[in-house]
């Protein structure tokens, strides 16, 4: 084993994700030496293991739905998908699991990577083991940026690993549709991975813990989802979990809080995610390994004054986009905070505080249909102690979403303070609503009042539609 002097840096990132790229991008466009330490592909989990790959399965499946919806098209779209077509659709977008690209990306943009797992060994430095043994030391002289990502959580079950289970990543990057997959889940990834492999043959039974699908968002959008796997051929039960699996002469077998026994050829555990922070040196500064991070709005860890944890590690929004975003926000700390400049912290909506994970987090889950919700849930919004009413709308009823697709269902809900009269929520459930999502960010970021949205006027006929007739039953009732 050998070890390089300490090489100083103004900002070390942990992490080449696209956070960590981000992060690295906005210190770099202020002047700041930056290093930047990967263990595996630089792009990280969105770019070869989630965003990227999953949504590249999905497209597919999404667009032939749409198809069979539409006269002229649809019985022209009536076969199988070609599964082998969608795996090399979604090889091509991961780039085959090579990170040559982003890498010079990385070079374009002025900060120098480290290959190696790179661990915390004191304040404002990071040792980075390579694979060859080869060692470097980094120091950092203003900040060191954790930006390491979750990974996926497993149960505490016995046995749990001779199983062989499928988490996200491998149920993104499988080469083999299996012919029966178990689904342990009932959010983003288990709803997403069970419409994917319904639509390529599977027989998907999704297992459910709680009283329903996407529990975090309305309660319409899981029912509307779970409503179409199951018009799909997938068997889904909610309120159902696991007690034992065993895999029997390959066989995965599994037995549930109901006493079924269910037999599958493999078994996806999409059960919540874990910081990846349990060997990352947190121990040699008093934090615990293991644990999210808690910042303030600057993404700085609190109690620290030069360590920022940005992205999943916080704990605050676990999506890629909401990762860069604070991104984005951290580099324009760290950089003013590098030259002595004021922080606009206490400023809420201010470029050093990341104040939409609190207040206008979008995501989209790309199912069919599509799931789209930005700020606030009516149940969120009245525990929070607003005064709030919901406006609900039925997305069919707008011109554009009979011309999208023949027996469109879709549903749309505005959460309204009506104290300000502005909206904390917005959620839309339909095919194509994905691209509707962002006029409700902007409208609940920018807090827009109720009376400057009326003169925001949508095309006709589209299905963004549908604000004029939110709009009008907020009016009328």
């Amino acid at each position: 084993m050998t070890e390089t002097e300490s090489i100083a840096y103004d900002v070390v990132v942990l992490g080449a994700g696209p956070v960590g790229e981000n992060v690295a991008d906005r210190t770099r466009a202020a002047g700041l030496s930056t290093a930047v330490v990967e263990s595996e592909l630089v792009g990280g989990e969105c770019s070869y293991w989630a965003c990227m790959p999953s949504k590249a399965l999905l497209r597919p499946v999404i667009a032939r739905a749409d198809a069979r919806r539409v006269p002229g098209l649809r019985q022209s779209v009536q076969g199988p998908l070609d599964a082998s077509a969608v795996l090399a659709h979604r090889d091509y977008y991961t780039s085959h699991w090579k990170d040559d690209g982003q890498v010079q990306w990385l070079d374009s943009v002025g900060a120098d990577l480290y290959r190696g797992h790179g661990r915390l060994t004191g304040p404002r430095t990071v040792t980075v083991t390579g694979a060859d043994g080869e060692r470097h030391v980094l120091t950092a002289r203003h900040a060191v940026a954790v930006c390491t990502g979750s990974r996926a959580g497993l149960p505490d079950l016995p046995g749990l690993a001779e199983v062989r289970p499928w988490t996200s990543r491998e149920a993104t990057s499988a080469h083999e549709v299996p012919g029966r997959l178990v689904v342990v889940g009932g959010g983003v990834v288990a709803t997403e991975m069970a419409t994917v492999w319904q639509a390529l043959g599977s027989r998907v039974t999704v297992l459910c813990r709680g009283k329903g699908l996407l529990n975090r968002m309305e309660p319409f959008a899981g029912e509307l989802v779970a409503e179409a796997l199951i018009e799909a051929g997938a068997d889904v039960r909610t309120g159902t979990s696991v007690e034992s699996v065993t895999r029997e002469d390959g066989t995965v077998v599994v037995v549930t809080n109901a006493g079924d026994r269910i037999e599958a050829d493999e078994i996806l555990f999409a059960t919540g995610r874990a910081p990846r922070t349990d060997d990352i040196g947190l121990d040699t500064i008093g934090l615990d390994p293991g644990s999210w991070l808690e910042v303030d709005d600057s993404l700085r860890v609190t109690g620290s004054e030069w360590l920022y944890a940005v992205g999943d590690v916080n704990h605050r929004a676990l999506l890629t986009h909401q990762g860069k975003y604070q991104a984005r926000i951290a580099g324009a700390a760290i950089a003013a905070r590098a030259s002595g400049v004021p922080l606009l912290e206490s400023d809420p909506w201010g470029a050093h505080a990341a104040t939409a994970d609190h207040a206008a987090v979008p995501q989209v889950v790309f199912t069919d249909p599509e799931a789209a919700a930005v700020g606030l849930s009516l149940a969120e919004a009245e525990q929070a102690g607003h005064r709030v009413r919901a406006v609900d709308h039925d997305l069919a009823s707008v011109a554009g979403a009979g011309l999208y697709a023949d027996g469109y269902k879709g549903r749309a809900r505005m959460v309204v303070d009506l104290e300000r009269e502005i909206l904390l929520g917005v959620t839309f459930v339909g095919p194509g609503v994905g691209e509707l999502i962002h006029s409700a960010t902007i409208a609940v970021a920018g807090q827009v009042p109720i009376g400057r949205l009326w003169h925001a006027v949508p095309s006709y006929p589209t299905i963004s539609e549908i604000w004029l007739r939110l709009l009008e039953a907020y009016r009328d009732n």
